[in-house]
């Protein structure tokens, strides 16, 4: 089974890349290329051409001669960075057009069995738990989780509109950047203008519902949006303050005298192991200055060009863009990303469907196996003073709610990584599918913590570890990204119990 890919692949000609039996070594790093180099987007192969044919690719207006230096990189680049994936000065994300393991299309058809009998388990709760109800109460559910949930919940809808709605600064605020010719400038007084900024906008929003007093449901669930949305926030003003800085660079090359004509820093991609780059393969050769300050020129004009080369920085800079990024679900912004033909709606509208089917059975999982034996706990502990009756009592309780538990952890991530984001990805046309990697088949925390959330993944290994990298040592960027990453995991844990850990 391992030994040909090929036997497993299904026609190449939608240009779909499917999960696959056989673990690739790197799977977040898949590249949608064919064997020729071609690029797969949208369903097809686009045939790329040489970089020194010099011929039009049809998608660009022709120059007039007396173009400026900067305006002919640009042209350059967009043909170019078709043809040759090159290393950014900003740390990327290899977007594909995938489908996820569950979907019917995934080459982990094998393991779809599995996932059928998983549903029939549950149809089994849900049988015996109605009758179980009926037989005792009359009635075949219980409503007190989902009275809970439904609190204030058009408050909540509409405080979570404004939430959104409020990330959208960033973008005036970025004009105001690119556009300043003094201290507003990105590298200048524009990052610090944005992070106050962020940092107000979490503290305003976090403390929110502790103002209004929501029910810890709802707290949770604002308090994962708001997380949610500030790094999508820090990812679209941090790449396009870097862009800014790309684009004024770029352009003071036209004047070559006074420019700074400084080799770019390179950073790796994010397929490249950062701890086994050899700088050797790096350094550029001793050219003349014209032939150097040539190759810079195309360094600062890729970087501004989206990898699939169809958009080119400013042109991203509009209310559409940022309305279509808000909506796909990815944290890490880019230029452009690959899409599908067109949405599929009776896809759409089976995976809304799941949604609301999950959310339900999330509510009869915690109404019939968590609740009553949490309640029951807390009775019988509040009626004893005995130490080794304390921790029988909560030995019981725990081993009572490991296998709801886990029911639980399963029927969230699928709610969220296979059908809310599988919907927006269809709303959106978002081809890469590949929300998360078969985490159940982890041999360490580690390699869960990559695999079972691929999109906080990416920005952390983007925005976190590989923006810090150049600052300091592969061991303390790891530290930073964790000690991040447990920040937030607090954060939402301290909505719940009201009280922060030690």
């Amino acid at each position: 089974m391992a030994h040909s890919t090929s036997q497993h692949r299904h026609d190449a000609s939608d240009g779909i890349i499917r999960p696959r039996p056989v673990k690739p070594g790197n799977p977040a790093v898949l590249r949608a290329q064919g064997e020729d180099g071609g690029l797969k987007t949208n369903g097809g192969l686009i045939k790329l051409e040489s970089p020194a044919s010099g011929l039009s690719s049809g998608r660009s207006t022709p120059l007039p001669p007396d173009a400026p230096p900067s305006a002919l990189s640009i042209s350059s680049a967009r043909k170019q960075v078709r043809a040759q994936q090159k290393h950014r000065l900003f740390p990327s994300i290899d977007y594909a057009a995938r489908v996820s393991h569950f979907d019917p299309k995934s080459d982990y058809r094998d393991f779809r069995g599995f996932f059928v009998l998983f549903w029939i388990g549950l149809a089994i709760m849900v049988i015996t738990t109605m009758l179980r109800n009926i037989k005792d109460t009359g009635v075949p559910f219980r409503f007190g989780v989902w009275a809970l949930l439904i609190e204030r919940v058009w408050q909540l809808a509409l405080t979570d509109a404004a939430m959104v709605l409020s990330t959208s600064l960033s973008l005036p605020l970025h004009k105001i950047f690119r556009n300043s010719k003094g201290w507003l400038k990105w590298a200048s007084g524009g990052m610090a203008v944005q992070s106050i900024y962020q940092a107000c906008w979490l503290v305003l929003w976090v403390n929110w519902p502790f103002i209004y007093g929501w029910t810890w449901t709802a707290q949770v669930f604002f308090t994962l949006h708001t997380i949610i949305f500030l790094m999508k926030m820090h990812s679209y003003a941090f790449y396009n303050g870097h862009l800014s800085t790309t684009e004024h660079r770029l352009s003071a090359l036209d004047n070559p005298e006074s420019a700074s004509t400084a080799a770019a820093v390179r950073y790796p991609r994010s397929s490249t192991n950062l701890n086994k780059l050899d700088p050797s393969k790096e350094k550029k050769a001793h050219k003349d200055e014209e032939e150097a300050l040539s190759e810079l020129r195309e360094d600062l004009a890729i970087e501004l060009t989206s990898p699939l080369g169809q958009v080119t920085y400013p042109q991203n800079l509009t209310w559409s863009n940022y309305a279509d990024y808000i909506l796909v679900p990815t944290l890490c912004y880019e230029l452009e990303y690959p899409r599908t033909e067109r949405t599929q709606y009776l896809e759409l509208f089976w995976k809304t469907l799941a949604v609301f089917g999950c959310i339900f059975l999330l509510t009869i999982t915690s109404e019939e196996f968590i609740v009553p034996v949490l309640h029951d706990a807390s009775i019988r502990l509040n009626s004893i003073s005995s130490t080794s009756e304390t921790l029988l009592i909560m030995s019981e309780t725990i081993s009572l709610l490991l296998f709801p538990f886990m029911v639980t952890f399963l029927l969230i991530f699928l709610v969220i990584f296979e059908y809310v984001l599988g919907a927006f990805a269809e709303i959106t046309c978002f081809a890469d599918r590949h929300f998360y990697s078969d985490w159940w088949n982890s041999c360490d925390w580690l390699e869960f913590s990559r695999e079972w959330n691929i999109p906080v993944h990416h920005f952390l290994r983007r925005h976190v570890y590989g923006a810090s990298r150049p600052y300091l040592s592969r061991n303390m960027s790891m530290v930073v990204t964790f000690l991040l990453s447990a920040l937030g995991h607090e954060l939402v844990l301290g909505c719940i119990t009201k009280k922060v850990r030690g």
